[in-house]
């Protein structure tokens, strides 16, 4: 998790040390639909893919947002659905240097962020990085929130914001 200096949380009233830039979902929202004694039987994963009843393929990615005036990003650790022939072809070039050339794979978002508007199903764009990095995640320009953010960048105060929502609830 990247931080930076401190804040003073407008939730808590307290200063917490440092400020989180990233933040990710752990497995796909689909996951948690199911009930956990059927998981073991139904759900197979990782910290990079996941595969629901043997028809849902899903890949772990990052959508970054750039933070105006500042050379940083901040960091949405999500989830995407994929079709079954782009997730094995992910898989599959896990370990490659080739998989940089591969051309970006269609995606569905499926991780709820804590914007206004569901997060849920908006169109991706998933983009392999070199060996070792996560895709990155590219939503399709809408007006959904989080696509503005991601072409237009977000405030310092707004990287707060997120923060003192995530870690108070």
């Amino acid at each position: 998790m990247s931080k930076i200096s401190g804040f003073n949380c407008s939730s808590c009233g307290k200063w917490h040390d440092e400020l989180p830039f990233d933040f990710g979902a752990d497995v796909p929202d689909l996951v948690y639909e199911i009930h956990p004694s059927e998981r073991k039987t139904r759900v197979v994963g990782n910290s990079d893919f996941f595969v629901i009843d043997d028809k849902d393929y899903f890949a772990r990615g990052i959508i970054e947002i750039p933070i105006l005036e500042d050379e940083r990003t901040f960091n949405w650790g999500v989830w995407v659905s994929l079709s079954e022939k782009n997730f094995k072809r992910m898989t599959e070039l896990v370990n490659s240097n080739e998989r940089v050339n591969e051309p970006p794979y269609f995606g569905w978002l499926c991780t709820a962020l804590p914007y206004s508007e569901s997060t849920i199903n908006l169109k991706t764009m998933v983009h392999t990085q070199p060996v070792g990095l996560r895709p990155k995640i590219e939503l399709e320009p809408t007006a959904h929130p989080l696509a503005v953010e991601q072409k237009q960048g977000i405030t310092m105060e707004r990287v707060q914001q997120i923060a003192e929502r995530l870690l108070h609830g």
